[in-house]
């Protein structure tokens, strides 16, 4: 299998720029993305059993790797909400599968959001993670709309080794990320 374009990029590329722009004494220091973590809450579960499968389905077919159902923690009566009865889905992508889903998300499914202008560089939270919210899960070309029942969001996180949020944002403006431009 070959190595994803995104990888070879990283290596070839963003590696020297970031280690010059930061002036890093080793190359070991350039951060790197470590794992895509995508989430998804599916509180109406509570009512409807199949929904979660149906989330699970929706995810592992968007990444390519199996999604797993988190539960619940504790009971909250106002929501009708038990312990242990499934509420979401979740997956964590790393090395190669990582690379793959990056590339599809900033050159497929970032771009069909509707009137998409560039994402939010408010998403970081301090300690070089990233994290960006999406609306529907159609902008996916995996997912068929006509199969699709009910629009759900998910979040995917990208988990940097970076330090602070400036090398993060960097690092994700050096793969491609189209952030918003500010005038």
């Amino acid at each position: 299998m070959a190595t994803p374009r995104l990888k070879e990029k990283y290596l070839k590329e963003i590696v020297p720029a970031l280690r010059s722009k930061f002036q890093y004494k080793s190359i070991m220091q350039v951060p790197k993305i470590e794992k895509i973590c995508i989430n998804k809450g599916v509180g109406a579960a509570v009512a409807d059993k199949k929904i979660i499968d149906v989330a699970v389905e929706e995810i592992s077919t968007i990444t390519g790797q199996r999604a797993v159902s988190t539960k619940a923690r504790k009971a909250i009566s106002n929501f009708k909400l038990r312990e242990d009865l499934p509420i979401g889905v979740r997956v964590t992508l790393r090395g190669e599968r990582m690379y793959e889903f990056l590339d599809r998300l900033m050159n497929v499914a970032l771009p069909r959001v509707r009137d998409f202008r560039g994402i939010s560089d408010k998403g970081f939270d301090g300690r070089g993670n990233y994290t960006l919210g999406v609306k529907e899960q159609i902008i996916f070309p995996e997912i068929s709309i006509d199969k699709v029942t009910r629009i759900n969001g998910m979040d995917i996180t990208f988990v940097t080794s970076a330090t602070t949020d400036e090398e993060s944002f960097e690092l994700l403006k050096a793969f491609g990320m189209p952030f918003v431009t500010k005038n």
